[in-house]
């Protein structure tokens, strides 16, 4: 079983395109990953992108996705470690970054610049692997 964080983008791009998350692998993420994508579903109705009602779809499916919520007292050291180690001044990046290096095998993101901020850092995976073998 592999272990594989996701961030928002990621779990909203999985949702809106009915993609299947192999059963042997387990999703892990921060807690704050729901209000991310909440957030996430909030500007996309306000710039027209989705409709209420499509929006509340997909946190429908947000919801029904398991994914191992995380936020021990390690990753909460390590965040800010990482984050003042990088000359980053917001923590959100370096929060992935850590549970990745403490809980998983690879990150996974479809965000070009979260996937840039990690090359150095930590294994980073395709959503590909996520996915049940064709």
């Amino acid at each position: 079983m592999a272990r594989y964080v996701i961030d928002a983008p990621t779990l909203l791009h999985l949702v809106d395109a009915g993609l299947r998350v192999d059963p042997s692998h387990r999703l892990v993420a921060p807690n704050s990953i729901r209000s991310e994508a909440l957030e996430l579903l909030l500007q996309d109705v306000h710039a027209g992108r989705r409709t209420e009602k499509d929006a509340l779809a997909a946190h429908e499916r947000i919801t029904e996705t398991k994914i191992r919520l995380l936020g021990d007292r390690a990753s909460r050291r390590a965040a800010p470690q990482l984050a003042r180690s990088k000359g980053w001044d917001r923590i959100r990046t370096a929060e992935y970054l850590a549970i990745t290096r403490l809980q998983a095998d690879a990150l996974v993101t479809v965000d070009p610049n979260l996937s840039a901020a990690a090359q150095d850092s930590v294994p980073v995976g395709a959503i590909e692997d996520l996915l049940v073998p064709e």
